[in-house]
Order: C-alpha cells, then sequence, then structure tokens
C-alpha cells in the first residue's frame, strides 16, 4: 500500500519527467521482493540505467558545474579589484523594491530603501519584517536576527539619504520618463564612482543609460519575482557599460547568494526572450483549439513548473498585453504575433487579467484559488474537432524557447554558453532534466534539430525557421558544448 501512493505522489512531483525518482523507487521496491545479493544487483543495474541515461550528465553539467563556477565568478572581468557592495540604495518599495531590500539586508548589507511617500517606503521595509516573521514561525529565523535585518533597512523619501551609497538599484514603474527622472535625481547626490543599476525586464539599458552622466557606471540587474525565492539574477551590459560595473553586479550578487548570468542588451535580454515565445505559443494554440489541459499538462510533463496559460494567469495578462503592444511598436510590421494578441486583448477587454482579478485562462474562487479553466474559454475558442499529437504540443513549446536561445547566443546576446542553459533551469524552470535548451539541442543532436525546425516551420509557422548558426552546426554534425564549451565546460 506504501509502493501504490509512494508511486503516484513522485509522479505528481514530476509528472514523468525526472528518471531517477522513478529508478530511486523502483530500487526499493524490487530490491524488497527478493534476497539481499539480488536486490544489491538491481540497484546497481538501476543506478547504471541512470548514469548513462544523458539527463544525468546534463543536469550535474548546468546544475552543480556550471553553476558552482557561474557563482564564483567565472565570467567576472578580470584585473578588477573586489567590488563588495556596503551601502545599497533601493529606489522604488514596491514588490520588486521590497525584495532587494530584503535580500540585501539579510545579506548583511546596508539597505537606503526610498519612495516617493512615506506609508509606500514603510510598506517596503514592513515586507521584511513580515518575512523574518514567517520564519521564526517555521524556525527558519529567530528575532535577534530579525531586528539585526531591519536595523540596516531605512526607509526613507530623502534622496540624499544615498550621499554614501557605493550602489543604487533603480525598480520604479517601467516607464522610460519615469526611470529618466529618477536617474538624474539620483546622480545629483551620490558618489561619482557610485554604480546605478536598472531592475528592468524589457527596457533597453542602453537606452535607459542615455539619462545618465555616466553610462559606462549604468548597468542593469534584473531580478527575477519573488525575489527571495528566485534564485537567477540576469545582469545587462548596455553599449557603454564598463567592466568596473560588470564585476559590481556579479559581487553584489555573490554577496545575497544568487546565481547571476551576464547577457549584452537586447530587447528582452535572455530570460524574457524566451520565456514570451513560450507564453505565446500557448496561447496561439487555444486560438486553434487545442484543449488548454493539453497545452499546460504537456508542459508540466516536460518538467516545466506551470505551463504558459498558468504562467500567463501568475504574471498577469494586462502586463502581457502591454509588453504585446510595445512590442508591436518598435517591430512594425514584422511583429509576428497577431493572432496572440487577439486572444490577449479580447480577455483583457473583458477584465481578465489573471490571477490578481480572479479571472483569467482559469476560474478563481474568492480566496484567488484556481478551480479550473474557464468555460467561457471554449464559448470563444470551441475545440478542435481533432487534438494534436503530444509530441507536437510538447516540439512546439520547447522550440519556440531554444530557437530563441540559439538566437541570442548568435548574435551575442548571449556571451557564455553555461549561462544560456543555467539562466532557463533558474529562471523559468526550463526542464531541469535537459540541462538547458542549448544542452537539450545537444541531447537530440543538431541533424535532427535542424530537420524538425524544417517540419514545424512546414506546419506552423515561419517562428520556427532554423537559425543559421544551428544549420551551419547541423551540417557539420557539431554540438552546442562541443563547439562553445570548454573543456571545463563541457565536463
Amino acid at each position: 500500500m506504501t509502493f501504490v501512493g509512494a508511486s503516484a505522489m513522485i509522479n505528481g512531483k514530476t509528472q514523468g519527467a525526472f528518471p531517477a525518482a522513478k529508478a530511486l523507487l523502483s530500487t526499493v521496491y524490487e530490491g524488497a521482493l527478493v534476497d539481499f545479493d539480488t536486490a544489491l544487483k538491481i540497484e546497481a543495474r538501476w543506478f547504471t540505467n541512470i548514469l548513462t541515461n544523458p539527463s544525468s550528465s546534463a543536469m550535474i553539467r548546468s546544475l552543480f558545474v556550471n553553476k558552482t563556477a557561474l557563482e564564483k565568478g567565472a565570467v567576472r572581468p578580470q584585473g578588477i579589484a573586489d567590488q563588495s557592495v556596503r551601502t545599497v540604495g533601493v529606489l522604488g518599495a514596491g514588490m520588486m523594491g521590497a525584495g532587494i531590500a530584503l535580500v540585501s539586508a539579510m545579506a548583511g548589507i546596508k539597505v537606503i530603501l526610498i519612495d516617493q511617500q512615506q506609508p509606500a517606503a514603510d510598506r517596503g521595509k514592513a515586507h521584511s519584517a513580515n518575512y523574518m516573521d514567517k520564519g521564526i514561525k517555521r524556525g527558519k529565523a529567530t528575532a535577534e536576527k530579525k531586528a539585526a535585518v531591519l536595523e540596516l533597512i531605512t526607509a526613507t523619501t530623502d534622496y540624499a539619504a544615498l550621499k554614501d551609497a557605493d550602489l543604487i538599484i533603480e525598480a520604479v514603474f517601467e516607464d522610460p520618463t519615469v526611470k529618466a527622472s529618477v536617474t538624474k535625481a539620483v546622480e545629483a547626490v551620490i558618489a561619482t564612482d557610485c554604480i546605478f543599476a536598472s531592475n528592468t525586464s524589457t527596457l533597453p539599458i542602453s537606452e535607459l543609460a542615455k539619462a545618465s552622466t555616466r553610462p559606462d557606471q549604468f548597468i542593469g540587474i534584473h531580478f527575477f519575482s519573488p525575489v527571495e525565492r528566485m534564485a537567477l539574477v540576469e545582469i545587462i551590459k548596455g553599449k557603454q557599460t564598463g567592466d568596473r560595473a560588470v564585476a559590481k553586479a556579479l559581487d553584489y550578487v555573490r554577496q545575497i547568494r544568487k546565481t547571476p548570468i551576464v547577457v549584452n542588451d537586447a530587447r528582452f535580454f535572455y530570460a524574457n526572450r524566451c520565456i514570451i515565445p513560450y507564453i505565446n505559443e500557448g496561447i496561439r494554440m487555444v486560438s486553434e483549439g487545442v484543449a488548454p489541459a493539453l497545452i499546460d499538462n504537456a508542459a508540466r510533463m516536460l518538467g516545466f513548473p506551470v505551463g504558459p496559460l498558468q504562467l500567463v494567469d501568475e504574471t498577469s495578462i494586462d502586463l502581457g498585453a502591454k509588453i504585446a503592444r510595445a512590442t508591436k511598436a518598435a517591430m512594425g510590421n514584422a511583429y509576428p504575433d497577431g493572432a496572440v494578441d487577439e486572444v490577449i486583448f479580447k480577455m483583457e477587454d473583458q477584465g481578465r487579467l489573471g490571477r490578481k482579478a480572479k479571472a483569467g485562462f482559469f476560474a478563481y474562487d474568492d480566496s484567488g484559488k484556481r478551480l479550473g479553466y474557464w468555460d467561457g474559454l471554449g464559448d470563444q475558442y470551441p475545440l478542435a474537432a481533432m487534438q494534436p499529437e503530444l509530441t507536437d504540443v510538447q516540439h512546439r513549446l520547447m522550440f519556440a524557447q531554444v530557437l530563441e536561445a540559439v538566437k541570442a547566443l548568435e548574435e551575442g546576446v548571449l556571451m557564455d554558453i553555461r549561462e544560456g542553459d543555467v539562466g532557463a533551469i533558474l529562471g523559468w524552470g526550463f526542464a531541469p532534466w535537459s540541462g538547458g535548451p542549448l544542452s537539450w539541442l545537444d541531447m537530440l543532436g543538431t541533424p535532427y534539430a535542424a530537420q524538425r525546425c524544417d517540419q514545424l516551420q512546414a506546419t506552423f509557422g515561419d517562428r520556427f525557421g532554423c537559425p543559421d548558426l544551428l544549420r551551419e552546426m547541423a551540417a557539420k554534425n557539431q554540438s552546442f558544448y562541443g563547439r562553445f564549451g570548454t573543456a571545463e565546460q563541457a565536463a
């Protein structure tokens, strides 16, 4: 009876995407039915089976070897003295700013938390108090630790309090005009050698840096939400960002015990560049009449923590609409996602903005708990009589992301292959068993990957067109880690 329940629990947690969990349970169950010596043989065989599974080496490489290397400064500029942060100024005490203040204070860094209104600044500091209270209840923190954290945070409206800061992290509203105004006001009071960072998820750093009188000291530090839980921090180099700013950002991320990746400035940087096509492909399939449950469950069976429809509900549909409008304005006739916009804008017009509105692709109860997919979705987008094969749905969701990762590498947005894989797993939960998008392409083999791109392009559209880099590598039968990985990276 125990094993029946255990098997169901493991499958519920892993959706069958992680082979080691099933192998471990099989070892125990099968071993319990035979004598001890035979049980040892069974264990050895299951262990060998897992060891020879390509998922094993991929996960070890990305989640242990490469992750550790990045945390130890593998991509830190050479010859720059230690840039550990003593005092950080956080501009904006909303959800992101409050989270940044919390993780900074927990690392022993003095924090100046600024907002326009004192009550807002105080609420930002209260977030740390509430977080520590929860930790005390779980036995993860003490009253002394809480007091020490709160002692390090000064909540104020006075920019003059930033005069001793050696790092500024701006986390105000995602509007270039607002950010430019804040940048100018802060640079009037901070020291000449203070590094200024913008926590933005979509706005180009090189454009934001135009408001600065010292663009070489301007950099992007993109936190993921919620800050205290997400392990990844994306550092973005603008066109004029100097090495000291990069070193400062990396040393700060090390201090707060998170994993950094460094990318060059481009639209959506790296993480959002890959996440948005994943969400869009899921929404596009809804408009085609694919069952919403098939879309989300196909993703979860690949090891993603949530499917694309649940993800857009969690992040808010109106945010997706805002990004879509900005992207369309920037790309003009080259904009490829009109079919997606039809769904998103219709949901927005109906006030179905996601979990925060208790109405989105899912229906919710008064407490915000999901009750299932919204019945009205089927009325607006009736299910197709013939549903697609699971593999086709999964390949659409996977290739929508991995082709953007290849293009990011091809265009120099990604500067280190390790950051592409580690960033994908930690940033948005990309199929951890695969080792990351570029590692997954190595598993498939570049010749097959290029061939599959052609099939998907012919059936579903040009967004699946094979990038030139992948086509070239397929012709030479090269792997990504064989071509771009050093001996250490390929270990």
